[in-house]
């Protein structure tokens, strides 16, 4: 009789992104301590430990009968600690009070041929998401928001990703702390912004828009004050050209120059941006005004306030 998952002597948890990858493992540790509250928990490096280490983890102890063992970094097992997993995962397979191994492996070739063993052996395995796309990204926040029993706005599931995207504990965290704090359901831009008012791209992400909905001046307040407050110009640049970029994709999506898979964008975020008085010529003149700010920011004789405040006013009149 096949074995569920749920009920796998061995779990390999494979690839994706190492946050995520970390935690589907301490997940899946404290699903398996739960139906066994007298077993102990053993962590051991594949990188160092060897097979008797292994079998002395999986072993009976003075302690304890049982145990859940975590073993890191299997793509770094040596042979005789990859047939050691083998040979317990065949040996024990049909013993239901025997040890749960849960294996980490980072991804790639390296020891995918023991990984391959392992689940034809039985072994259950565990694909982790990568979150390379930022459309996978997106996708993270708004399951993460379900999963916590909770809606949230797609502007503020964006602005979590445009800020947080690539420090992915952070973006998880930031998730529960929403949820933990505020009884909104969705949870929207205002409380996101709330929470990310003293990062430099929130600020840089304010500019941006007063800049593209044409409000000069506003846009100019904005910065200024930012500055003061110790946002240092690059940073201001830096939100200045995502958001530029932006405009960019969506206009290369309506002339059919790219798709809109290739843009990395959601449908709903390409039908947001507003592209009307854009131009070719514009967007150029825009891009080659902030590439030249970002050279003014770091470079020592260089004015990145003067250029910023040239970069808004040229964003603001869309490059004319």
């Amino acid at each position: 009789m096949a074995t569920k998952a749920g009920d796998a002597l061995v779990r390999v948890v494979f690839g994706g992104d190492a946050y995520l990858n970390a935690r589907t493992a301490r997940e899946l540790c404290d699903e398996a301590l739960k139906t066994r509250p007298d077993a102990d928990l053993i962590e051991i490096d594949a990188a160092s430990a060897d097979r008797y280490a292994f079998d002395e983890a999986v072993s009976p102890s003075l302690l304890a009968e049982t145990a859940v063992v975590r073993v890191d970094n299997l793509q770094s097992a040596d042979e005789k600690l990859g047939e050691a997993i083998l040979a317990y995962l065949r040996e024990s397979a049909d013993d239901p009070n025997a040890s749960r191994v849960i294996c980490r492996h980072e991804g790639g070739q390296k020891g995918r041929r023991l990984v391959d063993q392992l689940v034809r052996a039985g072994a259950a395995k565990d694909e982790v998401p990568d979150l390379k796309k930022p459309e996978a990204k997106l996708n993270f926040v708004l399951s993460r928001f379900e999963r916590l029993g909770r809606r949230v706005e797609p502007l503020a599931a964006q602005q979590l990703v445009d800020v947080l995207g690539d420090r992915t504990g952070e973006l998880d965290a930031m998730c529960g702390q929403l949820c933990f704090d505020f009884d909104d359901d969705p949870i929207g831009l205002d409380r996101v912004n709330q929470y990310l008012t003293d990062n430099p791209q929130v600020t840089g992400f304010a500019v941006a828009d007063a800049a593209l909905a044409g409000r000069t001046a506003d846009a100019i307040v904005m910065m200024r004050s930012a500055v003061e407050q110790g946002t240092a110009p690059i940073a201001l640049i830096g939100a200045l050209a995502a958001k530029l970029r932006t405009v960019a994709k969506a206009s290369a999506v309506k002339t059919g120059a790219i798709s809109a898979a290739e843009a990395g964008m959601p449908s709903w975020m390409l039908q947001k941006v507003r592209l009307g008085g854009w131009t070719s010529q514009g967007l150029a003149a825009c891009i080659r005004m902030l590439a030249w700010a970002d050279e003014q920011s770091k470079t020592s004789g260089g004015d990145p306030m003067y250029a910023l405040e040239r970069s808004i006013e040229t964003i603001a009149t869309k490059g004319r």
